[in-house]
This record gives structure tokens, sequence and C-alpha cells, in this order.
């Protein structure tokens, strides 16, 4: 925790009259019932999902120098 967010909680709870342990209770028990969005991550593979994976053989070694090349096949 930083030093400044304990000093502020340290300050909250003495103005609150509550022990520090039970101020950060408090915030948690409120966070954990709170709504949280879900987060979905967009699709973002190629090619049709029937079709076969052109990677699928590739070893280590051959996968990592695909990466690397640049678009027009020369190294990055």
């Amino acid at each position: 925790m930083r030093d400044v967010l304990l000093m502020q909680a340290k300050r909250a709870a003495r103005e609150n009259g509550v022990t520090l342990r039970a101020l950060i209770e408090e915030g948690l028990r409120r966070m954990l019932a709170a709504e949280w969005p879900s987060h979905e991550v967009p699709d973002r593979s190629a090619g049709d999902p029937g079709d076969d994976d052109p990677l699928a053989e590739c070893s280590w070694p051959e996968l990592r120098s695909r990466i690397y090349l640049d678009r027009d096949g020369s190294r990055a």
C-alpha cells in the first residue's frame, strides 16, 4: 500500500472514530459488494473458424522467426 494512501486511511479512521482495520474492512466489503463491469476481449482471430491452423505444425523457432519478420519478409 502506498504511504500516502495509508496516511489518508489513518486520518479518515481517526476522524471517523474507527480503527484502521475497521475502515479497511468496510472498504473491502463495499468493493466486493459492488457491481463490476464485465470485460470482454474482442475476437481478433484471423481466418475462418473451420480452417486449418497454418501455424499448428510449426516449432517454436519457426514461430519466433515468423513473429519477428516484417510484413515484407525482412528481419525487423
